[in-house]
């Protein structure tokens, strides 16, 4: 099965290779949409098709940002002006503003900023476009701030949300733009993909893109990454070892600790620099003492980076909770004999199998979905600011004891 699957992704990365020159800017980086693309492209080169508000909607790692970006820059720069639709994907063009939270909500005086932002008419191209990638993170209050530049748009403005569905956004919010749904790739396409993007090898490709699920993004750090893969491993072999409350509350506090250090690797290098440039530009000396006239600023710039950091903790928790669905997954498929002749290709964690098997074994499917359905509490508790440990603990007990505490 391997190898058909490699022959596969060989198949459709020669497809990718061949791609006409004329595609490469501005489309080029969306990948595995051409629906979407031509929609987009219609749009961009039709102003009577061209809507004021528009929603990409589709599961995480599917794209949406790389589709909106190559949107703004098919709509900003005149066809065939490759340097300016290169600067708007980069997102250095002043006709494009991008809004990407890294905090856990998008706050409202952000949304405000962006509404000014878009009265505001195209200095240089076409259109002025405006892209919130985090659109699901927007509060009810921020989500009516919103609202009024949509329903009453500025003339050459184009806003861009994204989301995972449209669900996700107000009523009022859907009902102002034109939803575009991407689909979900095959695990074939997004090896191929990940091996041409970052050389990995056939077999390693297709693995990290099955365990991430076909989330392009995570696929490609998994591919990437020795030490995230292993740490995926232990993760979910330490789930399948967990047998007794105090295994669950072991493992609990062992997966949070490795989220907590894995989020601090990411933003503690960052977080100096930051600071380090903040306090150049505000003329403070290496090593000085920050002077109370500007002690404010650099007191707002901590507690940005704490919201961001929060933000990065919670969501390697909600990874591991997608990883450990995905476990779960695998289990009840084995026990309805969801599984092909030939050993379960249909399986995430095929690695896996000879434990998983043994779990189906010795639980009923009853017990599983109990656990399926613990999973999802857990990511509403975490939304809920509810302590990652607790919540993982409780998780852990309703795996050991097939009853939700």
């Amino acid at each position: 099965m391997t190898h058909g699957r490699s022959s596969d992704a060989a198949a459709t990365l020669g497809c990718m290779q061949q791609a006409p020159p004329e595609q490469v800017v501005p489309w080029g980086a969306v990948w595995g949409q051409p629906e979407a693309v031509a929609q987009f492209q219609a749009a961009a080169s039709d102003p009577d098709s061209l809507a004021h508000a528009w929603l990409i909607t589709g599961p995480p790692g599917s794209g949406r940002s790389t589709l909106a970006a190559a949107f703004a820059a098919a709509l900003i720069a005149e066809p065939g002006d490759e340097a300016t639709m290169r600067q708007v994907i980069a997102r250095t063009h002043p006709d494009v503003t991008v809004l990407r939270t890294e905090q856990v909500i998008i706050r409202i005086d952000e949304a405000r900023q962006l509404v000014e932002r878009a009265y505001f008419a195209p200095s240089l191209g076409r259109y002025r476009v405006i892209i919130v990638e985090d659109a699901d993170r927007m509060a009810e209050r921020t989500s009516n701030v919103l609202l009024k530049a949509l329903e009453e748009p500025p003339e050459r403005t184009v806003w861009v949300l994204c989301a995972p569905s449209d669900a996700d956004l107000l009523p009022t919010i859907r009902s102002r733009v034109r939803v575009v749904r991407l689909r979900e790739p095959d695990v074939a396409d997004v090896a191929a993909l990940i091996a041409q993007r970052t050389g990995a090898d056939p077999v390693t490709a297709e693995q990290s893109a099955r365990h991430a699920q076909r989330h392009i993004g995570m696929a490609q750090r998994l591919a990437t990454d020795g030490e995230a893969r292993a740490r995926r491993d232990v993760t979910l072999r330490a789930a399948l070892g967990v047998r007794s409350v105090g295994d669950a509350v072991d493992v609990a506090g062992r997966i949070v600790q490795a989220a907590t250090d894995d989020a601090k690797a990411l933003t503690t290098e960052r977080d100096e620099t930051e600071r380090e440039s903040l306090k150049r530009t505000l003329g403070i000396a290496e090593g000085a003492a920050v002077p109370p006239a500007v002690r404010a600023q650099i007191t707002a710039l901590e507690e940005d980076q704490k919201r961001r950091a929060t933000r990065s903790l919670r969501d390697g928790i909600d990874r591991v909770l997608t990883d450990l669905q995905s476990l779960y997954r695998d289990v009840l498929m084995i026990q309805f004999g969801r599984t092909d002749p030939t050993g379960g290709s249909v399986l995430i964690n095929r690695e896996l199998d000879e434990d998983l098997r043994a779990l189906a074994a010795a639980w009923s499917p009853q017990r599983t979905l109990v656990v399926l359905d613990e999973i999802a509490r857990t990511r509403r508790n975490l939304e809920q600011n509810v302590a990652p440990t607790l919540a993982l603990e409780s998780l852990l007990i309703t795996v050991s004891s097939g009853r939700t505490p």
